[in-house]
């Protein structure tokens, strides 16, 4: 039986969610007035076979420890990571000294219905070095945009068009050794592990995802998702 390990980073200031996360972490928020966003993402992992979830933490980090414990109550083990400052992304899982070969990361504040085993699977089993889920996102123009050629001649034109783009989920799968390579305990985010990754030619795959994704990071998205909680639980698979 597979063992999947996943990191989950829990220790921003939500400063973009304020006034709600004034008083308490992001994570902690809650959605429908029954479980917090975080409860929501290890009732998920807890369900697709994840058996120890670290915590990484750093803003009000004792209330979440105080929150989750051991993770007993939720069918599994979870432990904490505490940074003494603020790692962006990538850089507080070099404070992790027992990470597996192959494991999970995202944020702590992703709503999504993804197939996190699936996702681990094919990973393992492509030999892949990072794993990115990518979602589709219809980026709306607010301006005429005009295409010419080389002689500066006008060619097209759109007004206000929609582009889609494919951008990150904030859910990852990452092989151990990408991590072993970095300075421990420096500040190292996401767009370093991907433009490092180019330059170094690591395999980084791409893993296009079409179900239900919403980043809980701006206070109009997290009220949409506390007003319609009954709707999202459904497409989340928690009751």
């Amino acid at each position: 039986m597979k063992e999947m390990r996943a990191i989950i980073l829990a220790g921003g200031k939500g400063t973009r969610l304020r006034p709600y996360t004034t008083l308490i972490p992001k994570p902690l928020v809650p959605l429908g007035g029954k479980y917090s966003i975080l409860e929501i993402i290890i009732m998920q992992l807890a369900k697709a076979g994840v058996t120890h979830i670290t915590l990484a933490v750093n803003h009000l980090s004792h209330l979440i420890v105080s929150y989750f414990g051991d993770g007993s109550r939720f069918g599994l083990k979870i432990d904490y990571s505490l940074e003494e400052r603020e790692l962006s992304t990538i850089g507080p899982l070099t404070l992790i000294d027992n990470l597996p070969e192959n494991f999970l990361v995202m944020n702590g504040d992703i709503l999504c219905n993804i197939d996190y085993s699936a996702f681990f699977d094919a990973h393992v089993q492509s030999g892949s070095q990072i794993s990115v889920s990518a979602y589709k996102r219809e980026v709306k123009i607010d301006f005429g945009v005009l295409r010419y050629n080389e002689v500066h001649q006008l060619t097209a034109f759109e007004e206000k068009p929609t582009i889609g783009v494919d951008v990150s989920m904030g859910i990852y799968c990452i092989n151990r050794s990408v991590i072993e390579q970095l300075p421990r305990g420096a500040v190292y985010g996401f767009d370093n592990l991907m433009l490092d990754g180019i330059k170094n030619n690591r395999r980084i795959d791409i893993r296009p995802f079409s179900g239900y994704w919403l980043d809980i990071g701006r206070p109009d998205d997290y009220q949409f998702a506390d007003e319609n909680f009954v709707e999202l639980s459904e497409k989340l698979g928690i009751s």
